[in-house]
């Protein structure tokens, strides 16, 4: 169990979110196809609440095969305009063409030799970093880190990996912890 205690506003909204709060978020990973989960799940936040993303997770996990890497490397064209027509999902198409992408994309670091894991946690040296809060408390929603991962990992080929998505990211995994 992880985050009980001191729940942040956002947590409180639902049922849903206490449950992904407590038993998930900021507990750190290192499971390839959970971290793809997860960075998926992140992308397709992107202008929506973390509340209905959660709310179609399981939709989610049953279109895309609860997010087996290779199942989802092989996902077709016509697969993700069938997608388009479930209500169950967010119907973004570049959104769900990025998920295809990103699998491929874990598949080519995989077959080099690498964990995604591994190259993930390499941005932080393997170790979970502390993030300092401005003095007045100010919402910070990027930092120096998720911007540099951003720029590596969109250089690698991800899609919808911007600083700001990596930075909610890097917490929901545990490498950043405030």
């Amino acid at each position: 169990m992880a985050n009980q205690h001191h729940r942040p506003d956002w947590a409180e909204k639902s049922p849903e979110l206490r449950e992904y709060h407590d038993h998930e978020w900021g507990v750190e990973q290192h499971d390839d196809q959970k971290l793809f989960e997860i960075l998926s799940l992140e992308t397709y936040q992107t202008g929506l609440s973390w509340e209905t993303v959660l709310m179609k997770r399981d939709a989610f996990r049953k279109a895309f095969d609860n997010y087996d890497i290779d199942q989802v490397a092989k996902i077709s064209e016509g697969a993700i305009n069938d997608m388009m027509e479930n209500s169950a999902i967010i119907r973004n198409k570049r959104k769900l063409d990025s998920t295809v992408n990103n699998a491929k994309v874990v598949q080519k670091i995989q077959s080099s030799g690498q964990t995604f894991d591994h190259y993930l946690w390499s941005f932080v040296d393997g170790k979970p970093q502390k993030i300092v809060r401005d003095a007045d408390g100010g919402r910070v929603v990027e930092n120096e880190l998720s911007q540099q991962m951003a720029k590596q990992m969109k250089k690698d080929g991800f899609k919808f990996v911007g600083p700001v998505t990596l930075f909610t990211y890097m917490f929901a995994i545990g490498m950043l912890v405030d």
